[in-house]
């Protein structure tokens, strides 16, 4: 790592030999260190997990939703793109300053829309369209479906069973999760109309944000981002499970985004609140994950520990988040 240090903070025309990497806590899919210099600003280098059997180019997506942001957008609210090494699937980053935030409240999700505003203003219209789709984008009702059924299929279909709890988790998703799903797809509606796209940063929620100094959010982690539908955004932004949003503060949300990108409300609402309940379930299987081999890989890669703790973990979670699914 010291010699890819070097080589990207010299890409990045960066003084100052690298007198220290740390690595930090919290990446799930990635290795991310402190990178400390002599006599200079402290940045972060991240490395991003490259699995044969994972197409996604994180590196890629990431690198090219910070460059829109601060070159195309003016947003200086997520971390400054430095320099990027494709062969190693690393990148560095300025280092932004911030605590966590413990509870989400009606401050934090307007700054959430603003966010969202200020990333699909009219002027960066041209540029944004030379975004890729984000990870799992949908563009018509038929892709929303889909890209559940797709999930649900893959833990139906059999998990690791060298994973610990293979067996509940089995249970769980044959008794609870396929029925549940089964019954939403069917009432999904099967408009098939042009859907709009708009800049998503994916993975979007506070588990990725920071609260700096003087109370302003800075958001994190773009690996997924890219060009995606305005619902999806609204949906995965209300069942992130880590940090989540309230539940009260859902229709102010949907309709700060819907009023940002001047999308008609009646149409699009029903779209958002439709969709709603087959994303908590696109998110119940993301808590299965660490039953799946591939994921469950990407899960060491980026955190190590004990498999047997997380699995025990992301089991109560799923159980918990099914039982929400038709909430108000």
């Amino acid at each position: 790592m010291q010699e890819t240090a070097a080589r990207l903070l010299a890409a990045a025309g960066l003084p100052g030999e690298v007198v220290a990497l740390t690595r930090l806590t919290g990446g799930r899919n990635n290795r991310v260190f402190l990178l400390e210099r002599a006599g200079a600003a402290p940045l972060v280098l991240k490395r991003y997990h490259h699995d044969p059997r994972d197409t996604r180019d994180r590196l890629g997506a990431e690198w090219a939703f910070l460059r829109y942001a601060w070159d195309d957008c003016g947003l200086h609210c997520v971390p400054p793109p430095l320099a990027a090494e494709a062969t190693t699937h690393s990148a560095l980053y300025g280092f932004v300053p911030g605590g966590r935030i413990a509870a989400a409240g009606a401050s934090h999700v307007s700054a959430a829309a603003d966010f969202v505003a200020r990333l699909n203003l009219p002027a960066a219209r041209d540029a944004a369209a030379r975004l890729a789709p984000g990870s799992e984008a949908c563009f018509s009702m038929a892709a929303h479906a889909q890209t559940v059924a797709r999930r649900v299929a893959r833990l139906a279909g059999g998990l690791d069973p060298e994973a610990p709890h293979a067996r509940a988790a089995a249970a769980l998703v044959q008794q609870r999760l396929v029925p549940l799903w089964a019954q939403i797809e069917r009432g999904l509606p099967r408009d098939e109309s042009a859907t709009p796209w708009c800049v998503s940063p994916s993975d979007f929620g506070f588990h990725n944000a920071l609260a700096d100094a003087a109370g302003g959010l800075v958001w994190l982690d773009f690996e997924y981002a890219g060009r995606d539908d305005p619902a999806k955004l609204v949906c995965d932004f209300f069942c992130q499970p880590e940090v989540p949003a309230p539940g009260a503060l859902y229709a102010g949300f949907r309709d700060a985004v819907l009023g940002a990108l001047a999308l008609d409300a009646a149409t699009h609402r029903a779209r958002c609140d439709a969709l709603l309940p087959a994303y908590r379930v696109k998110w119940a299987c993301i808590m299965l994950n660490d039953f799946l081999a591939t994921d469950a890989a990407r899960r060491s890669f980026a955190e190590g520990g004990e498999r047997a703790a997380r699995c025990a973990a992301q089991l109560a979670k799923a159980d918990a988040a099914l039982g929400k699914i038709f909430e108000a």
